[in-house]
């Protein structure tokens, strides 16, 4: 019996150093790809490559470190591992431009993981590639036309009075504005009631599930980082186990809202301007002009129940948390500098001045200061740190004897590149005038990626944008924000969030103009 048991143990080690032996090799061999292609690269360290431990570290923010390494070697680019999966990173501004724009045909993918079978909602405009991600975005560009957003503009703008009366009753006093949870439900009950025409009600109901669902969805586990690193190297396989990146709860809450919402609006002859009503014309055929989508009928083919929650989901998840964490970090930047403050307000209540006090869409467009501190602080603090495009067919890179294979998994630091001293001098420096008229024309676009470039830019920049604005307006025609000493500087930057986020809260002082 001891004998047999001896046996079964030797025969168990063994085979576990067979298979360490053998993924050591298989781990060892894939680390060469790069050597083999003559691409420059960093050395990797087994398991997690050369990106480092995703498990203790912000893979984006590894990313951009990487970018600053690459950078002083005087390279245009690098070859880099996650896990098993080669990686190619772009410090080089042209060939950003290539995959971006100028060759966007062979890069048209993110590369995202999607399971459309077990796992519907996480197959939207942002994670789709091909002809699927090309249809989709051809039906709902129209969606965010201006006429599309001023028909959105007011009930916007009725979340921004509601702000107004929410910091005039609660943080004139003594007690501190947690700005980061207050812009997050201004923008919760923005995007609630433009996608789904709900009042979410979050400055009375701060425990709502939509900040609940917002919250899981950005803010990762270990678990978590586990998962995603499978399903980037085991796709198929993930497919097979049936794994999907956004959690049922998440995904069954936005499939049953829109399930109900379709339902009573078709039932009632209901009809809201608002993204759901967008929607649901699609779905019943209602385009408009042909020329709306370019000419092509044969590509705005109805939207099924399952686009329309996938559709919503990202707009609602995406929309309230990058436009909350914005004007959280802009608020935090008008505090650090009152100069910049009291010439934003000034430009605020001259405009408004010219309106009748009121916030139209018209005025917001006047502001041209306003547009240059929102797009420095994206630049400071873009929700996106970085790009992912995978290659579709393999591409040459012009001027280089280097071949990308059909397949590979190209990156872009947008935190590396905004904070790079050759496009933006002093960088660490809030300094909006970097976005002045005159200094655009010496600008080149992409060194500016807080929404992409290119065919892929986001859909949404423009609402995003208008929404920030309204917020901002709300807040500083009527309240001069200052830090409080509970307020940690430097910040830190979360290493949970999957979007640029403050690690702990960023605490304001409200002074009553």
């Amino acid at each position: 019996m001891i004998d047999c048991i001896q046996r079964i143990l030797v025969n168990a080690f063994c085979l576990v150093v067979a298979i360490l032996v053998v993924a050591l090799a298989c781990f060892r061999w894939r680390y060469q790809y790069w050597k083999r292609k003559n691409v420059p690269y960093l050395e990797p360290s087994i398991p997690f490559g050369s990106i480092g431990n995703i498990l203790l570290e912000n893979r984006d923010v590894n990313i951009a470190k990487i970018y600053e390494k690459v950078k002083s070697k005087d390279w245009k680019y690098c070859g880099l591992y996650m896990l098993l999966s080669p990686v190619f990173l772009v410090v080089d501004i042209d060939l950003v431009k290539r995959i971006l724009a100028s060759d966007f045909q062979y890069f048209n993918s993110r590369g995202t993981y999607t399971n459309e079978a077990d796992d519907p909602v996480g197959c939207n405009l942002f994670s789709l590639s091909g002809k699927k991600w090309k249809n989709l975005r051809t039906k709902l560009t129209p969606a965010f036309s201006s006429g599309k957003l001023k028909s959105m503009f007011q009930t916007v703008v009725d979340c921004g009075l509601a702000l107004e009366e929410h910091l005039q009753e609660n943080y004139l006093g003594s007690d501190p504005l947690d700005a980061k949870n207050v812009m997050q439900c201004f923008s919760t009950d923005v995007i609630g009631s433009c996608a789904f025409g709900i009042d979410c009600n979050s400055f009375k109901d701060p425990n709502t599930k939509f900040k609940e669902v917002t919250n899981k969805f950005f803010f990762s586990s270990k678990l978590d980082a586990v998962l995603w690193l499978f399903v980037d190297n085991f796709p198929g396989l993930s497919r097979l186990l049936k794994i999907r990146m956004v959690k049922k709860e998440i995904g069954d809450f936005f499939i049953d809202l829109v399930d109900s919402t379709v339902a009573y609006r078709e039932a009632n002859n209901y009809m809201r301007k608002d993204f759901m009503q967008q929607l649901i014309d699609i779905r019943n055929g209602k385009y408009g002009s042909i020329d709306q989508f370019n000419g092509h009928s044969d590509e705005v083919q109805s939207l099924t129940m399952d686009e329309i929650a996938a559709q919503t989901f990202i707009f609602f998840v995406a929309g309230s948390e990058t436009s909350g964490t914005t004007l959280t970090f802009a608020l935090f930047e008008m505090a650090m500098h009152p100069e910049i403050q009291d010439r934003l307000r000034e430009e605020i209540l001259t405009v408004l001045s010219k309106h009748d006090g009121k916030i139209t869409y018209d005025s917001l467009n006047e502001m041209k200061y306003m547009s240059q501190v929102i797009d420095e602080t994206l630049r400071l603090y873009s929700p996106a740190q970085a790009l992912e495009r995978r290659c579709l067919e393999d591409y040459k890179i012009p001027g280089e004897d280097i071949i990308l294979e059909k397949g590979t998994r190209v990156m872009l630091s947008v935190k590396g590149i905004h904070y790079d001293e050759d496009y933006w001098p002093n960088p660490k420096q809030f300094d909006p005038d970097r976005f002045s008229d005159e200094n655009r024309k010496n600008m080149n676009p992409f060194t500016f990626l807080a929404f992409g470039q290119g065919p892929r830019i986001c859909v949404g920049d423009r609402f995003g944008r208008m929404q920030v604005k309204v917020g901002l307006t709300s807040v500083l025609r009527k309240f001069r924000v200052k830090l409080n000493k509970r307020t940690k500087v430097p910040l830190t930057m979360s290493e949970k969030s999957l979007i640029a986020s403050a690690d702990g809260e960023i605490w304001l002082n409200l002074e009553k103009l």
